[in-house]
């Protein structure tokens, strides 16, 4: 098996050369001073490292790669960020690497100096391809203490990455909160096959609309119908589809409004309770009922409050119909905790996080506490995991790991996994 890069940022970053007398490879010999920062973004590897080389101090970047002639492969000779790179660490050696006053970047041959069974060991892991995850018959290696740690670290990276997009949303409704938990709340009640079309009509809409029409929840209801696409096509002479298309078709022309989702809409392969007809009336029913929505939710650190202004059913219309065309027996459709538990963990707890953090007063432990609260997703990862001797207890777990399996695993990234680096360090010291 050929060795990634990973293995060499690995053997560089936590020491694990077999030999201290270390030399390039015209024979000069180079002395760690200091290794330099993991650069996890475009440029060098390891940034701002100390290195003495043939007893001269050097200050600069360490670039790593499989083939030296992999600069080329990379173009690193055109990139003015690789000027200042004072060694270049790989694992062969096929080119002299050259800077553009002609002189030499020393190179390190690393598999000249590490260690057999630990090459043995990563080995070993990484043809694991038969295996759900590479390090299955050995998993969690960690002891409880440090999986949770590993787990924590691991949500506050989901975390930020829902931060970013949600960021992103911020600056798009010029700081409109109430503007950003609509939209997220949409995406939200539209579940896995509709979220991107709620989405998308929610992105498109003046919020503005939405707060003058929440008085009304017959008119909320017609215009979230003919954004989402619900109201596109004349398929029924039921009353109440005529009655919210000529409301919609009013409301459009008073509000100016044009755009509504290009995505077609799922109703194969979802469960009637989950028909975008019923989730987009629970979310009318929800701006109706609840007026300063986003004080009461994101203002809040009482799980229990929030399921308590979620706890929203349909219109009367939808207690007797899944679709327009067809009725069915009389069933009162209020959110379920685990839908509000979906909502919560995806939409509103990440904004709550964005917004305490604007405002200064973020509280890392108030938001994990939340998640702890929330009991554990269930789905084919989660249960997945269940199989490997781990007890899995609440949302912030469950969290971590759909992170863990998607980002480090899938990924084979799993000498930057704990998990990984502590399969290492037992199986070789």
């Amino acid at each position: 098996m050929t060795v990634k890069e990973d293995f060499l940022y690995y053997l560089w970053k936590f020491g694990k050369l077999q030999n201290q007398n270390l030399q390039t490879a015209n024979g000069e010999a180079i002395q760690i001073i200091n290794l330099g920062t993991h650069n996890h973004y475009a440029g060098p590897d390891f940034f701002n490292a100390q290195l003495r080389i043939d007893n001269q101090l050097w200050a600069g970047n360490v670039e790593m790669h499989i083939n030296s002639g992999d600069w080329f492969v990379h173009n690193h000779e055109k990139d003015k960020n690789y000027d200042n790179v004072i060694l270049h660490v790989v694992w062969n050696h096929d080119v002299e690497i050259h800077r553009k006053d002609n002189s030499v970047i020393p190179t390190l041959i690393l598999k000249e100096f590490s260690d057999s069974e630990l090459l043995k060991r990563y080995t070993d892991l990484m043809n694991s391809t038969q295996k759900w995850i590479h390090c299955e018959s050995e998993f969690p290696v960690l002891n409880n203490f440090q999986f949770e740690n590993w787990l924590e670290r691991i949500y506050l990276e989901r975390l930020e990455k829902k931060a970013a997009e949600i960021e992103i949303l911020v600056k798009q409704s010029n700081h409109d909160w109430e503007a950003v938990l609509f939209r997220l709340l949409a995406k939200g009640f539209g579940l896995k096959l509709n979220s991107e079309a709620f989405f998308e009509a929610a992105c498109s809409v003046d919020f503005a609309i939405v707060r003058k029409l929440s008085t009304k929840r017959g008119s909320l209801e017609a215009f979230l119908f003919g954004i989402f696409g619900l109201l596109s096509q004349d398929v029924t002479q039921e009353p109440y589809y005529i009655e919210l298309t000529q409301e919609f078709n009013y409301l459009r022309r008073k509000f100016q409004h044009q755009k509504n989702t290009t995505i077609p809409l799922q109703f194969f392969r979802t469960r009637p309770a989950n028909f975008p007809t019923i989730r987009a009336s629970q979310l009318a029913t929800l701006y109706h009922h609840q007026r300063n929505l986003f004080s009461k939710l994101i203002t809040t650190n009482s799980l229990e409050e929030m399921y308590k202004v979620l706890q929203i059913a349909t219109s009367s219309f939808w207690e007797t119909h899944y679709t327009f065309e067809k009725s069915s027996p009389k069933r009162i459709k209020k959110l379920s905790k685990k839908f509000i538990d979906v909502l919560l963990i995806n939409s509103i707890i990440p904004l709550k996080y964005c917004y305490d953090r604007h405002l200064g007063k973020l509280n890392i432990e108030n938001i994990l506490s939340l998640l702890r609260t929330i009991p554990s997703e269930k789905n084919t990862i989660i249960q997945k995991f269940t199989t490997q001797k781990i007890t899995i207890e609440n949302a912030q777990q469950t969290q971590a790991l759909l992170e863990l399996k998607k980002y480090y695993c899938d990924k084979h990234k799993c000498l930057q996994c704990a998990i990984g680096n502590s399969f290492m360090k037992e199986s070789c010291f």
